[in-house]
């Protein structure tokens, strides 16, 4: 097999959670259908997992969609028993479902229900997925996690930023990050002789008509002078999907344009 060919993921059935979604989850979904996955997305939203799998179809790839609550437990059963049962595999799953309304306020005015809230999902939910996601994978002796994480679950935020915006980053937010990658060392560790690969990925700050003046601070602090864009993310996660990762696991993969260089 030439080096090209690990990337290969004919014949891989991959869950992405929020994988049409408009910022992470769909570029991610396109990245992994044009590496030969079979690829399905799932999500809160019907109409949009249906309607990007329509024209990722169209497109020749072999794209499906689901529908589940990150925050229902039950949900995330009935989504990893509906795949276990039309397509027999999981081969890989990529946590990138975020529980946006918990993650709401700043410090000061946060309180123990806006975590607890927060944790529903982006805890209780990111175990039960990889639970279930394992439970499948060491039937087959091999499999890949990848878990989406940040830079802010590795560095603080930068008050500058934020400074003449309404924009506010909840604390919650790098609390739930930072756990995310210490709990894929855990499974890394847990599950390396199952043939079971858990690694994370921490994006940098992804352009999404940010306030101006937020965007230009950001510019200027990152060492390439921009940020993220749309198929920044593409090449790690099929890095870390494929066997071309085969001997990579347990790790925090930083695609930040150089943010935590400094």
């Amino acid at each position: 097999m030439g080096v090209l060919d690990r990337f290969s993921l004919q014949g891989r059935v991959v869950l992405v959670t929020a994988g049409a979604g408009p910022l992470f989850g769909r570029s991610i979904s396109v990245g992994l259908a044009e590496a030969g996955a079979t690829v399905v997305t799932a999500s809160r939203s019907k109409e949009r997992n249906e309607q990007f799998a329509v024209e990722m179809r169209q497109l020749g790839h072999d794209v499906h969609g689901l529908v589940f609550d990150q925050e229902d437990l039950a949900s995330i059963d009935a989504l990893h028993d509906q795949i276990q049962s039309r397509f027999g595999r999981l081969d890989v799953l990529v946590n990138s479902a975020l529980a946006l309304d918990g993650h709401v306020g700043v410090f000061e005015k946060q309180t123990p229900e806006t975590w607890d809230h927060a944790a529903k999902g982006d805890f209780a939910g990111l175990f039960r997925q990889c639970q279930r996601a394992v439970e499948i994978m060491k039937k087959e002796g091999r499999g890949s996690i990848i878990n989406i994480a940040s830079i802010y679950g590795v560095v603080s935020n930068d008050r500058a930023l934020y400074e003449g915006t309404e924009m506010v980053q909840p604390p919650t937010y790098n609390f739930m990050k930072a756990g995310m990658i210490n709990f894929t060392r855990y499974l890394a560790c847990y599950y390396g002789m199952a043939g079971i690969r858990v690694n994370c990925i921490s994006p940098g700050g992804y352009f999404n008509q940010q306030p101006a003046a937020f965007v230009q601070r950001y510019c200027e602090r990152v060492p390439l002078g921009r940020m993220m864009g749309h198929e920044d993310l593409q090449g790690a996660v099929v890095f870390l999907a494929s066997d071309a990762s085969a001997y990579v696991t347990g790790a925090n993969l930083l695609v930040d344009g150089g943010w935590t260089c400094h």
